[in-house]
């Protein structure tokens, strides 16, 4: 159902990020005939990356193939997309006010943020020549582009212990560089001796290869290691500031915490890819974007038919009776746009009553998931 209301926000919902997971949202809402804005920067965090593994059917995929054909199956839906950077976002009475990179300021009724996280890549030589080609974040995205090959993990103290015990997956041949001394205790090097994994825990230089294909790594000290890929663990950030702005709650690795519909813990506010705290996959992300839009075409459908009957009710009270507070009326639609008369189904009641509700997230109080039910 299109939007109802008196004063209309410019639109039902505004996305920040135009990658698997705003895409996918977008094309839900866009389906549901919302009016839908994606505002995307461009800069997606597998820019060096040639191929996505691990998405039934688009496997192998270019990232920016995928990106392509996401944006062109929106077209039939009437969704609109610009290449900008919004760079604040506030919490208004019946929605949000977000402003955009030209100073222009858009209503929105939901704002999702799928803007996701940008990795700090190793600051030694070589790394950004060879990041996306032998030099990886990911080894469920390339691991097994780089099986029974030699390999390195990296990562600062501790940082990459559990890296190297995962790699053991892909090859028997690991090596953990950590780039200076490590927080090892004696357990982890015992794991690790047991495991053959050897440590190395001199600074690195540089990354020695041709044409973006790892051969070697040089230290400060030392025979230099040959390898022939490098997976590295050495932090991300959000890309955006907007759901710290917003109020959101983070989880140690930075990521926001949300619940199963991505709610962000803030009244019409959603989350969704590796922005979230769940898995960091393009196939994740791409589900987690059509939930958020899920959830929010129920909200806004809500809130729609909340209004309409709201209206038929002044409507037919005015026949009968053409007196009564202005105030009061527009008291009522204004707790309408705040969501205070829109409940979400229950988890149990989406199930059809099969089951049990699923429990709050740790580090989610009940406050937060009230809000996210209330979408």
């Amino acid at each position: 159902m299109p939007s109802t209301t008196n004063t209309p926000a410019a639109y039902d919902a505004v996305i920040v990020g135009g990658g698997p997971a705003g895409l996918s949202a977008a094309l839900i809402l866009g389906r549901c005939r919302r009016r839908v804005l994606v505002c995307d920067l461009g800069k997606p965090r597998n820019f060096a990356s040639h191929a996505l593994h691990g998405f039934l059917s688009r496997d192998g995929i270019d990232p920016a193939e995928l990106l392509r054909v996401g944006r062109e199956q929106l077209e039939p839906y009437g969704v609109e997309m610009i290449l900008r950077e919004v760079t604040d976002a506030a919490r208004v009475p019946d929605g949000f006010r977000v402003t955009l990179g030209d100073g222009r300021v858009i209503a929105a009724r939901r704002l999702l943020l799928a803007s996701g996280v940008v990795d700090r890549l190793p600051q030694f030589e070589g790394a950004a020549e060879m990041y996306g080609r032998s030099l990886f974040h990911c080894p469920y995205c390339d691991g097994w582009e780089s099986r029974d090959m030699p390999l390195a993990a990296y990562g600062p103290g501790r940082e990459a212990y559990g890296l190297a015990l995962g790699l053991k997956t892909w090859s028997q041949d690991v090596v953990l560089c950590t780039g200076g001394k490590s927080r090892l205790v004696a357990r982890d090097r015992a794991r690790l001796r047991r495991l053959g994994i050897p440590v190395r825990e001199e600074a690195i230089v540089r990354l020695e290869g041709e044409d973006g294909r790892l051969r070697r790594v040089v230290f400060a000290a030392g025979e230099p290691l040959d390898r022939g890929a490098m997976f590295f663990k050495t932090g991300q950030h959000q890309r955006s500031p907007l759901a710290q702005r917003l109020g959101c709650d983070f989880n140690s690795r930075g990521t926001v915490r949300t619940n199963r519909f991505e709610g962000g813990g803030v009244p019409g506010l959603y989350v969704a890819g590796d922005a979230s705290e769940d898995v960091q996959l393009v196939v994740v992300a791409a589900a987690e974007g059509a939930k958020a839009g899920f959830a929010m075409n129920k909200g806004l459908q809500k809130e729609d038919l909340a209004l309409a009957e709201l209206g038929r009710r002044e409507a037919a009270g005015g026949r009968r009776k053409r007196t009564g507070s202005r105030a009061t009326r527009g008291s009522e639609t204004a707790a309408v746009l705040r969501g205070q008369r829109v409940r979400e189904p229950s988890d149990q009641q989406e199930r059809g009553g099969r089951g049990t509700p699923r429990p709050t997230r740790s580090g989610i109080g009940n406050r937060k998931e009230q809000n996210a039910e209330d979408e």
